[in-house]
């Protein structure tokens, strides 16, 4: 008979969380797959899991924040900062605590990131029905509010019994290590069966070791590829996330330098090839660089590798639907979007076999030759836009002049630090004007575009990425909606540069708005509904040293150059606001982007808009991609 251990269902979790080590195929180093928890208690999970974290704090460290949707994108950005070889867990008590993961849940689902979520839940006894924050669904005993986690989970178990852990916890570590099923987990954790107790086999937490490994492509479909990309005289790529959670940049490099393939990139897989490389075309798509987006339309192949080609890379499929694209990915059903060649397999390791067999197969020279020229052309306008050193003579500066002063600020800055951001006008220009030569440098949520990510997001990144810069670029918009992990990053002495761009609202929805025939309207603090006081004047240094960042306002760039030096030099959390044109974007780049428009309207502004509209949409019809 196998040995035992009496533990509390609680305590089984912890230990065996404690227990599972991780490593790459190629490895031999294996560390913890867990660096810890999230949590902020009360009354379903403070008793069991509280207490079970309580005994184990030492070794699994816990964390306290002051959001459940932060602490939880926190932790998703600590497991993409990590590639997502390694992840934390995330815990809240039932109710308000549990839905405000929903959020998040949803936003690593749809980025392909892991986190484990353990939300309290109601009693299964159902003694003290019904509990406080109890959701009460009459029509059915079983539902408590974590059911919302369902559609936003890749893998979803409330655990009713002790026992239920020896088969949920080794599906859910799975779940969370394959790259293909990669996504949030949620255990759902009545409140009574947390603390119930079950003879356990001692063997369950003996150390465990997962080799992450990605799936290895058939012969039939690297033939298929190989014929493919020797048939093409004008091909590219497209990286995305999955190249660099695959850590392919060495075999990306290898390829496009030996055939002569020219490389642009994704929101997510922004970093994959330095920008500085000669055939780094510079982003792909709505957020793209003119270079990326003349030979995409051009192409006559495009060679996916790890992207979920979303609307803002496809130009909402009109970009480039003309051609034929070969779709390298881990999973089969983003491999098969737009009809594309599916070569299922982890991004170095296709690049690897399909450079070998392509031996001595290049593009044509002439090709070749003009994407390194619209490659350095792209430099060139980036460098230009970033090295204005003053706004326009009565205009304040706009982003592209924030983001050249905050690169500007170290000379090691495109080797070291990490800029972060999720929403607003910032992702456009930080993807176009962002420079990076290190995988990870560039730390973009847009999957899911979630206000209020940055900062918590920041976190994520720094408890990652300790010795690296960390440096939030983040809008007033979103700074208002989620700031609280400012005071988290102070008591973690988890130091964040934050650059706050106050254009006074959501400058970037007030110019779709304008741009779809809209007026102005509850965008901009100004077009809102006001009462007898106002809008509100907000002081946000103010705010941020409130809770206990060092911070200032800056008039200009020249004083954001020298607020940069001295956030650099300082020992902790530093935010710097400074005013900007809500106005202004970069206009190179960028390709049209599918908003509906009502089809019926008073104003001249909105039909004029809507005919547009349609005029783009046949001539997507007829594959003729709008302008």
């Amino acid at each position: 008979m196998s040995e035992t251990i009496r533990l509390t269902t609680a305590q089984a979790l912890v230990r065996y969380l404690a227990a599972v080590y991780a490593r790459d195929a190629d490895s031999d180093d294996a560390e913890p797959l867990f660096a810890g928890v999230f949590a902020i208690f009360g009354h379903g999970n403070v008793a069991g899991l509280g207490e079970a974290l309580h005994e184990v704090q030492d070794s699994f460290p816990t964390y306290r924040a002051h959001n459940e949707q932060a602490m939880a994108h926190a932790a998703i950005a600590y497991a993409k900062a990590s590639m997502r070889r390694q992840m934390m867990a995330v815990t809240t008590s039932i109710g308000p605590g549990a839905t405000n993961l929903v959020t998040a849940a949803a936003l690593a689902h749809v980025n392909r990131l892991p986190v484990l979520l353990l939300p309290g839940d109601v009693f299964v006894s159902r003694a003290p029905d019904p509990v406080l924050q109890q959701l009460e669904d009459f029509s059915d005993g079983t539902v408590s509010v974590n059911d919302c986690f369902r559609p936003v989970s890749r893998y979803f178990d409330r655990i009713m019994r002790p026992e239920q852990l020896l088969t949920a916890l080794p599906r859910a570590i799975r779940v969370l290590t394959d790259p293909a099923l990669c996504g949030p987990v949620t255990l759902a954790l009545p409140q009574d069966v947390q603390t119930e107790a079950y003879d356990f086999p001692l063997s369950f937490f003996e150390p465990r070791e997962i080799v992450f490994r990605a799936p290895q492509p058939t012969d039939d479909e690297l033939m298929v590829a190989l014929d493919a990309i020797e048939a093409s005289e004008r091909p590219v790529i497209i990286a995305g996330g999955g190249a660099l959670y695959a850590k392919a940049t060495p075999e990306l490099l290898a390829f496009a330098d030996k055939h002569g393939v020219p490389v642009c990139e994704t929101q997510a897989g922004k970093g994959a090839v330095p920008w500085n490389h000669p055939l780094q075309l510079g982003p792909a798509g709505v957020c793209g660089s003119t270079a990326a987006n003349a030979l995409l339309r051009e192409a006559d192949l495009i060679i996916a590798v790890g992207t979920r080609l979303q609307d803002f890379t496809t130009g909402s499929n009109a970009l480039f639907r003309h051609v034929p694209i070969l779709s390298v990915n881990v999973n089969s059903l983003d491999a098969l979007k737009a009809n594309g060649l599916e070569v299922i397999g982890d991004a170095a390791q296709v690049l690897d076999d399909l450079s070998f067999a392509l031996e001595d197969w290049a593009a044509p020279e002439s090709w070749t030759d003009r994407a390194r020229d619209a490659a350095l052309a792209w430099v060139d306008t980036v460098a230009h836009i970033t090295g204005q050193r003053s706004a326009p003579p009565g205009r304040l500066p706009y982003d592209g002049e924030v983001i050249g002063a905050v690169q500007r600020s170290s000379t090691t800055s495109a080797m070291s630090d990490i800029v972060v951001c999720a929403a607003g006008t910032l992702p456009a220009e930080l993807e176009k004007l962002w420079r990076t030569e290190t995988a990870g440098g560039y730390h973009m949520e847009y999957g899911y575009s979630c206000m209020g990510y940055e900062i918590a997001g920041g976190l994520g990144v720094k408890m990652a990425q300790p010795d690296r810069e960390v440096i939030v670029m983040v809008g007033d918009g979103s700074y208002l909606m989620m700031n609280s992990e400012i005071a988290t990053s102070v008591m973690l002495d988890a130091k964040l540069i934050i650059v706050l761009l106050d254009n006074r609202g959501y400058g970037c929805i007030n110019r779709l708005q304008q741009a779809t025939g809209g007026a102005p309207f509850n965008n901009m603090l100004d077009d809102c509904l006001q009462g007898r006081h106002g809008v509100p004047h907000i002081d946000f240094a103010a705010h941020a040293r409130s809770l206990g960042a060092i911070a200032e306002h800056v008039a200009d760039i020249a004083g954001l150059e020298a607020a940069m030096e001295r956030a650099r030099a300082a020992d902790r959390t530093y935010l710097i606001s400074i005013d900007t044109d809500h106005t202004r974007t970069t206009e190179e780049g960028g390709v049209w982007w599918e908003v509906a428009v009502p089809e019926v309207s008073t104003r001249e502004a909105v039909r004029d808009a809507r005919a547009g509209y349609e005029t783009a949409i046949v001539g997507r019809k007829a594959g003729n991609p709008p302008a």
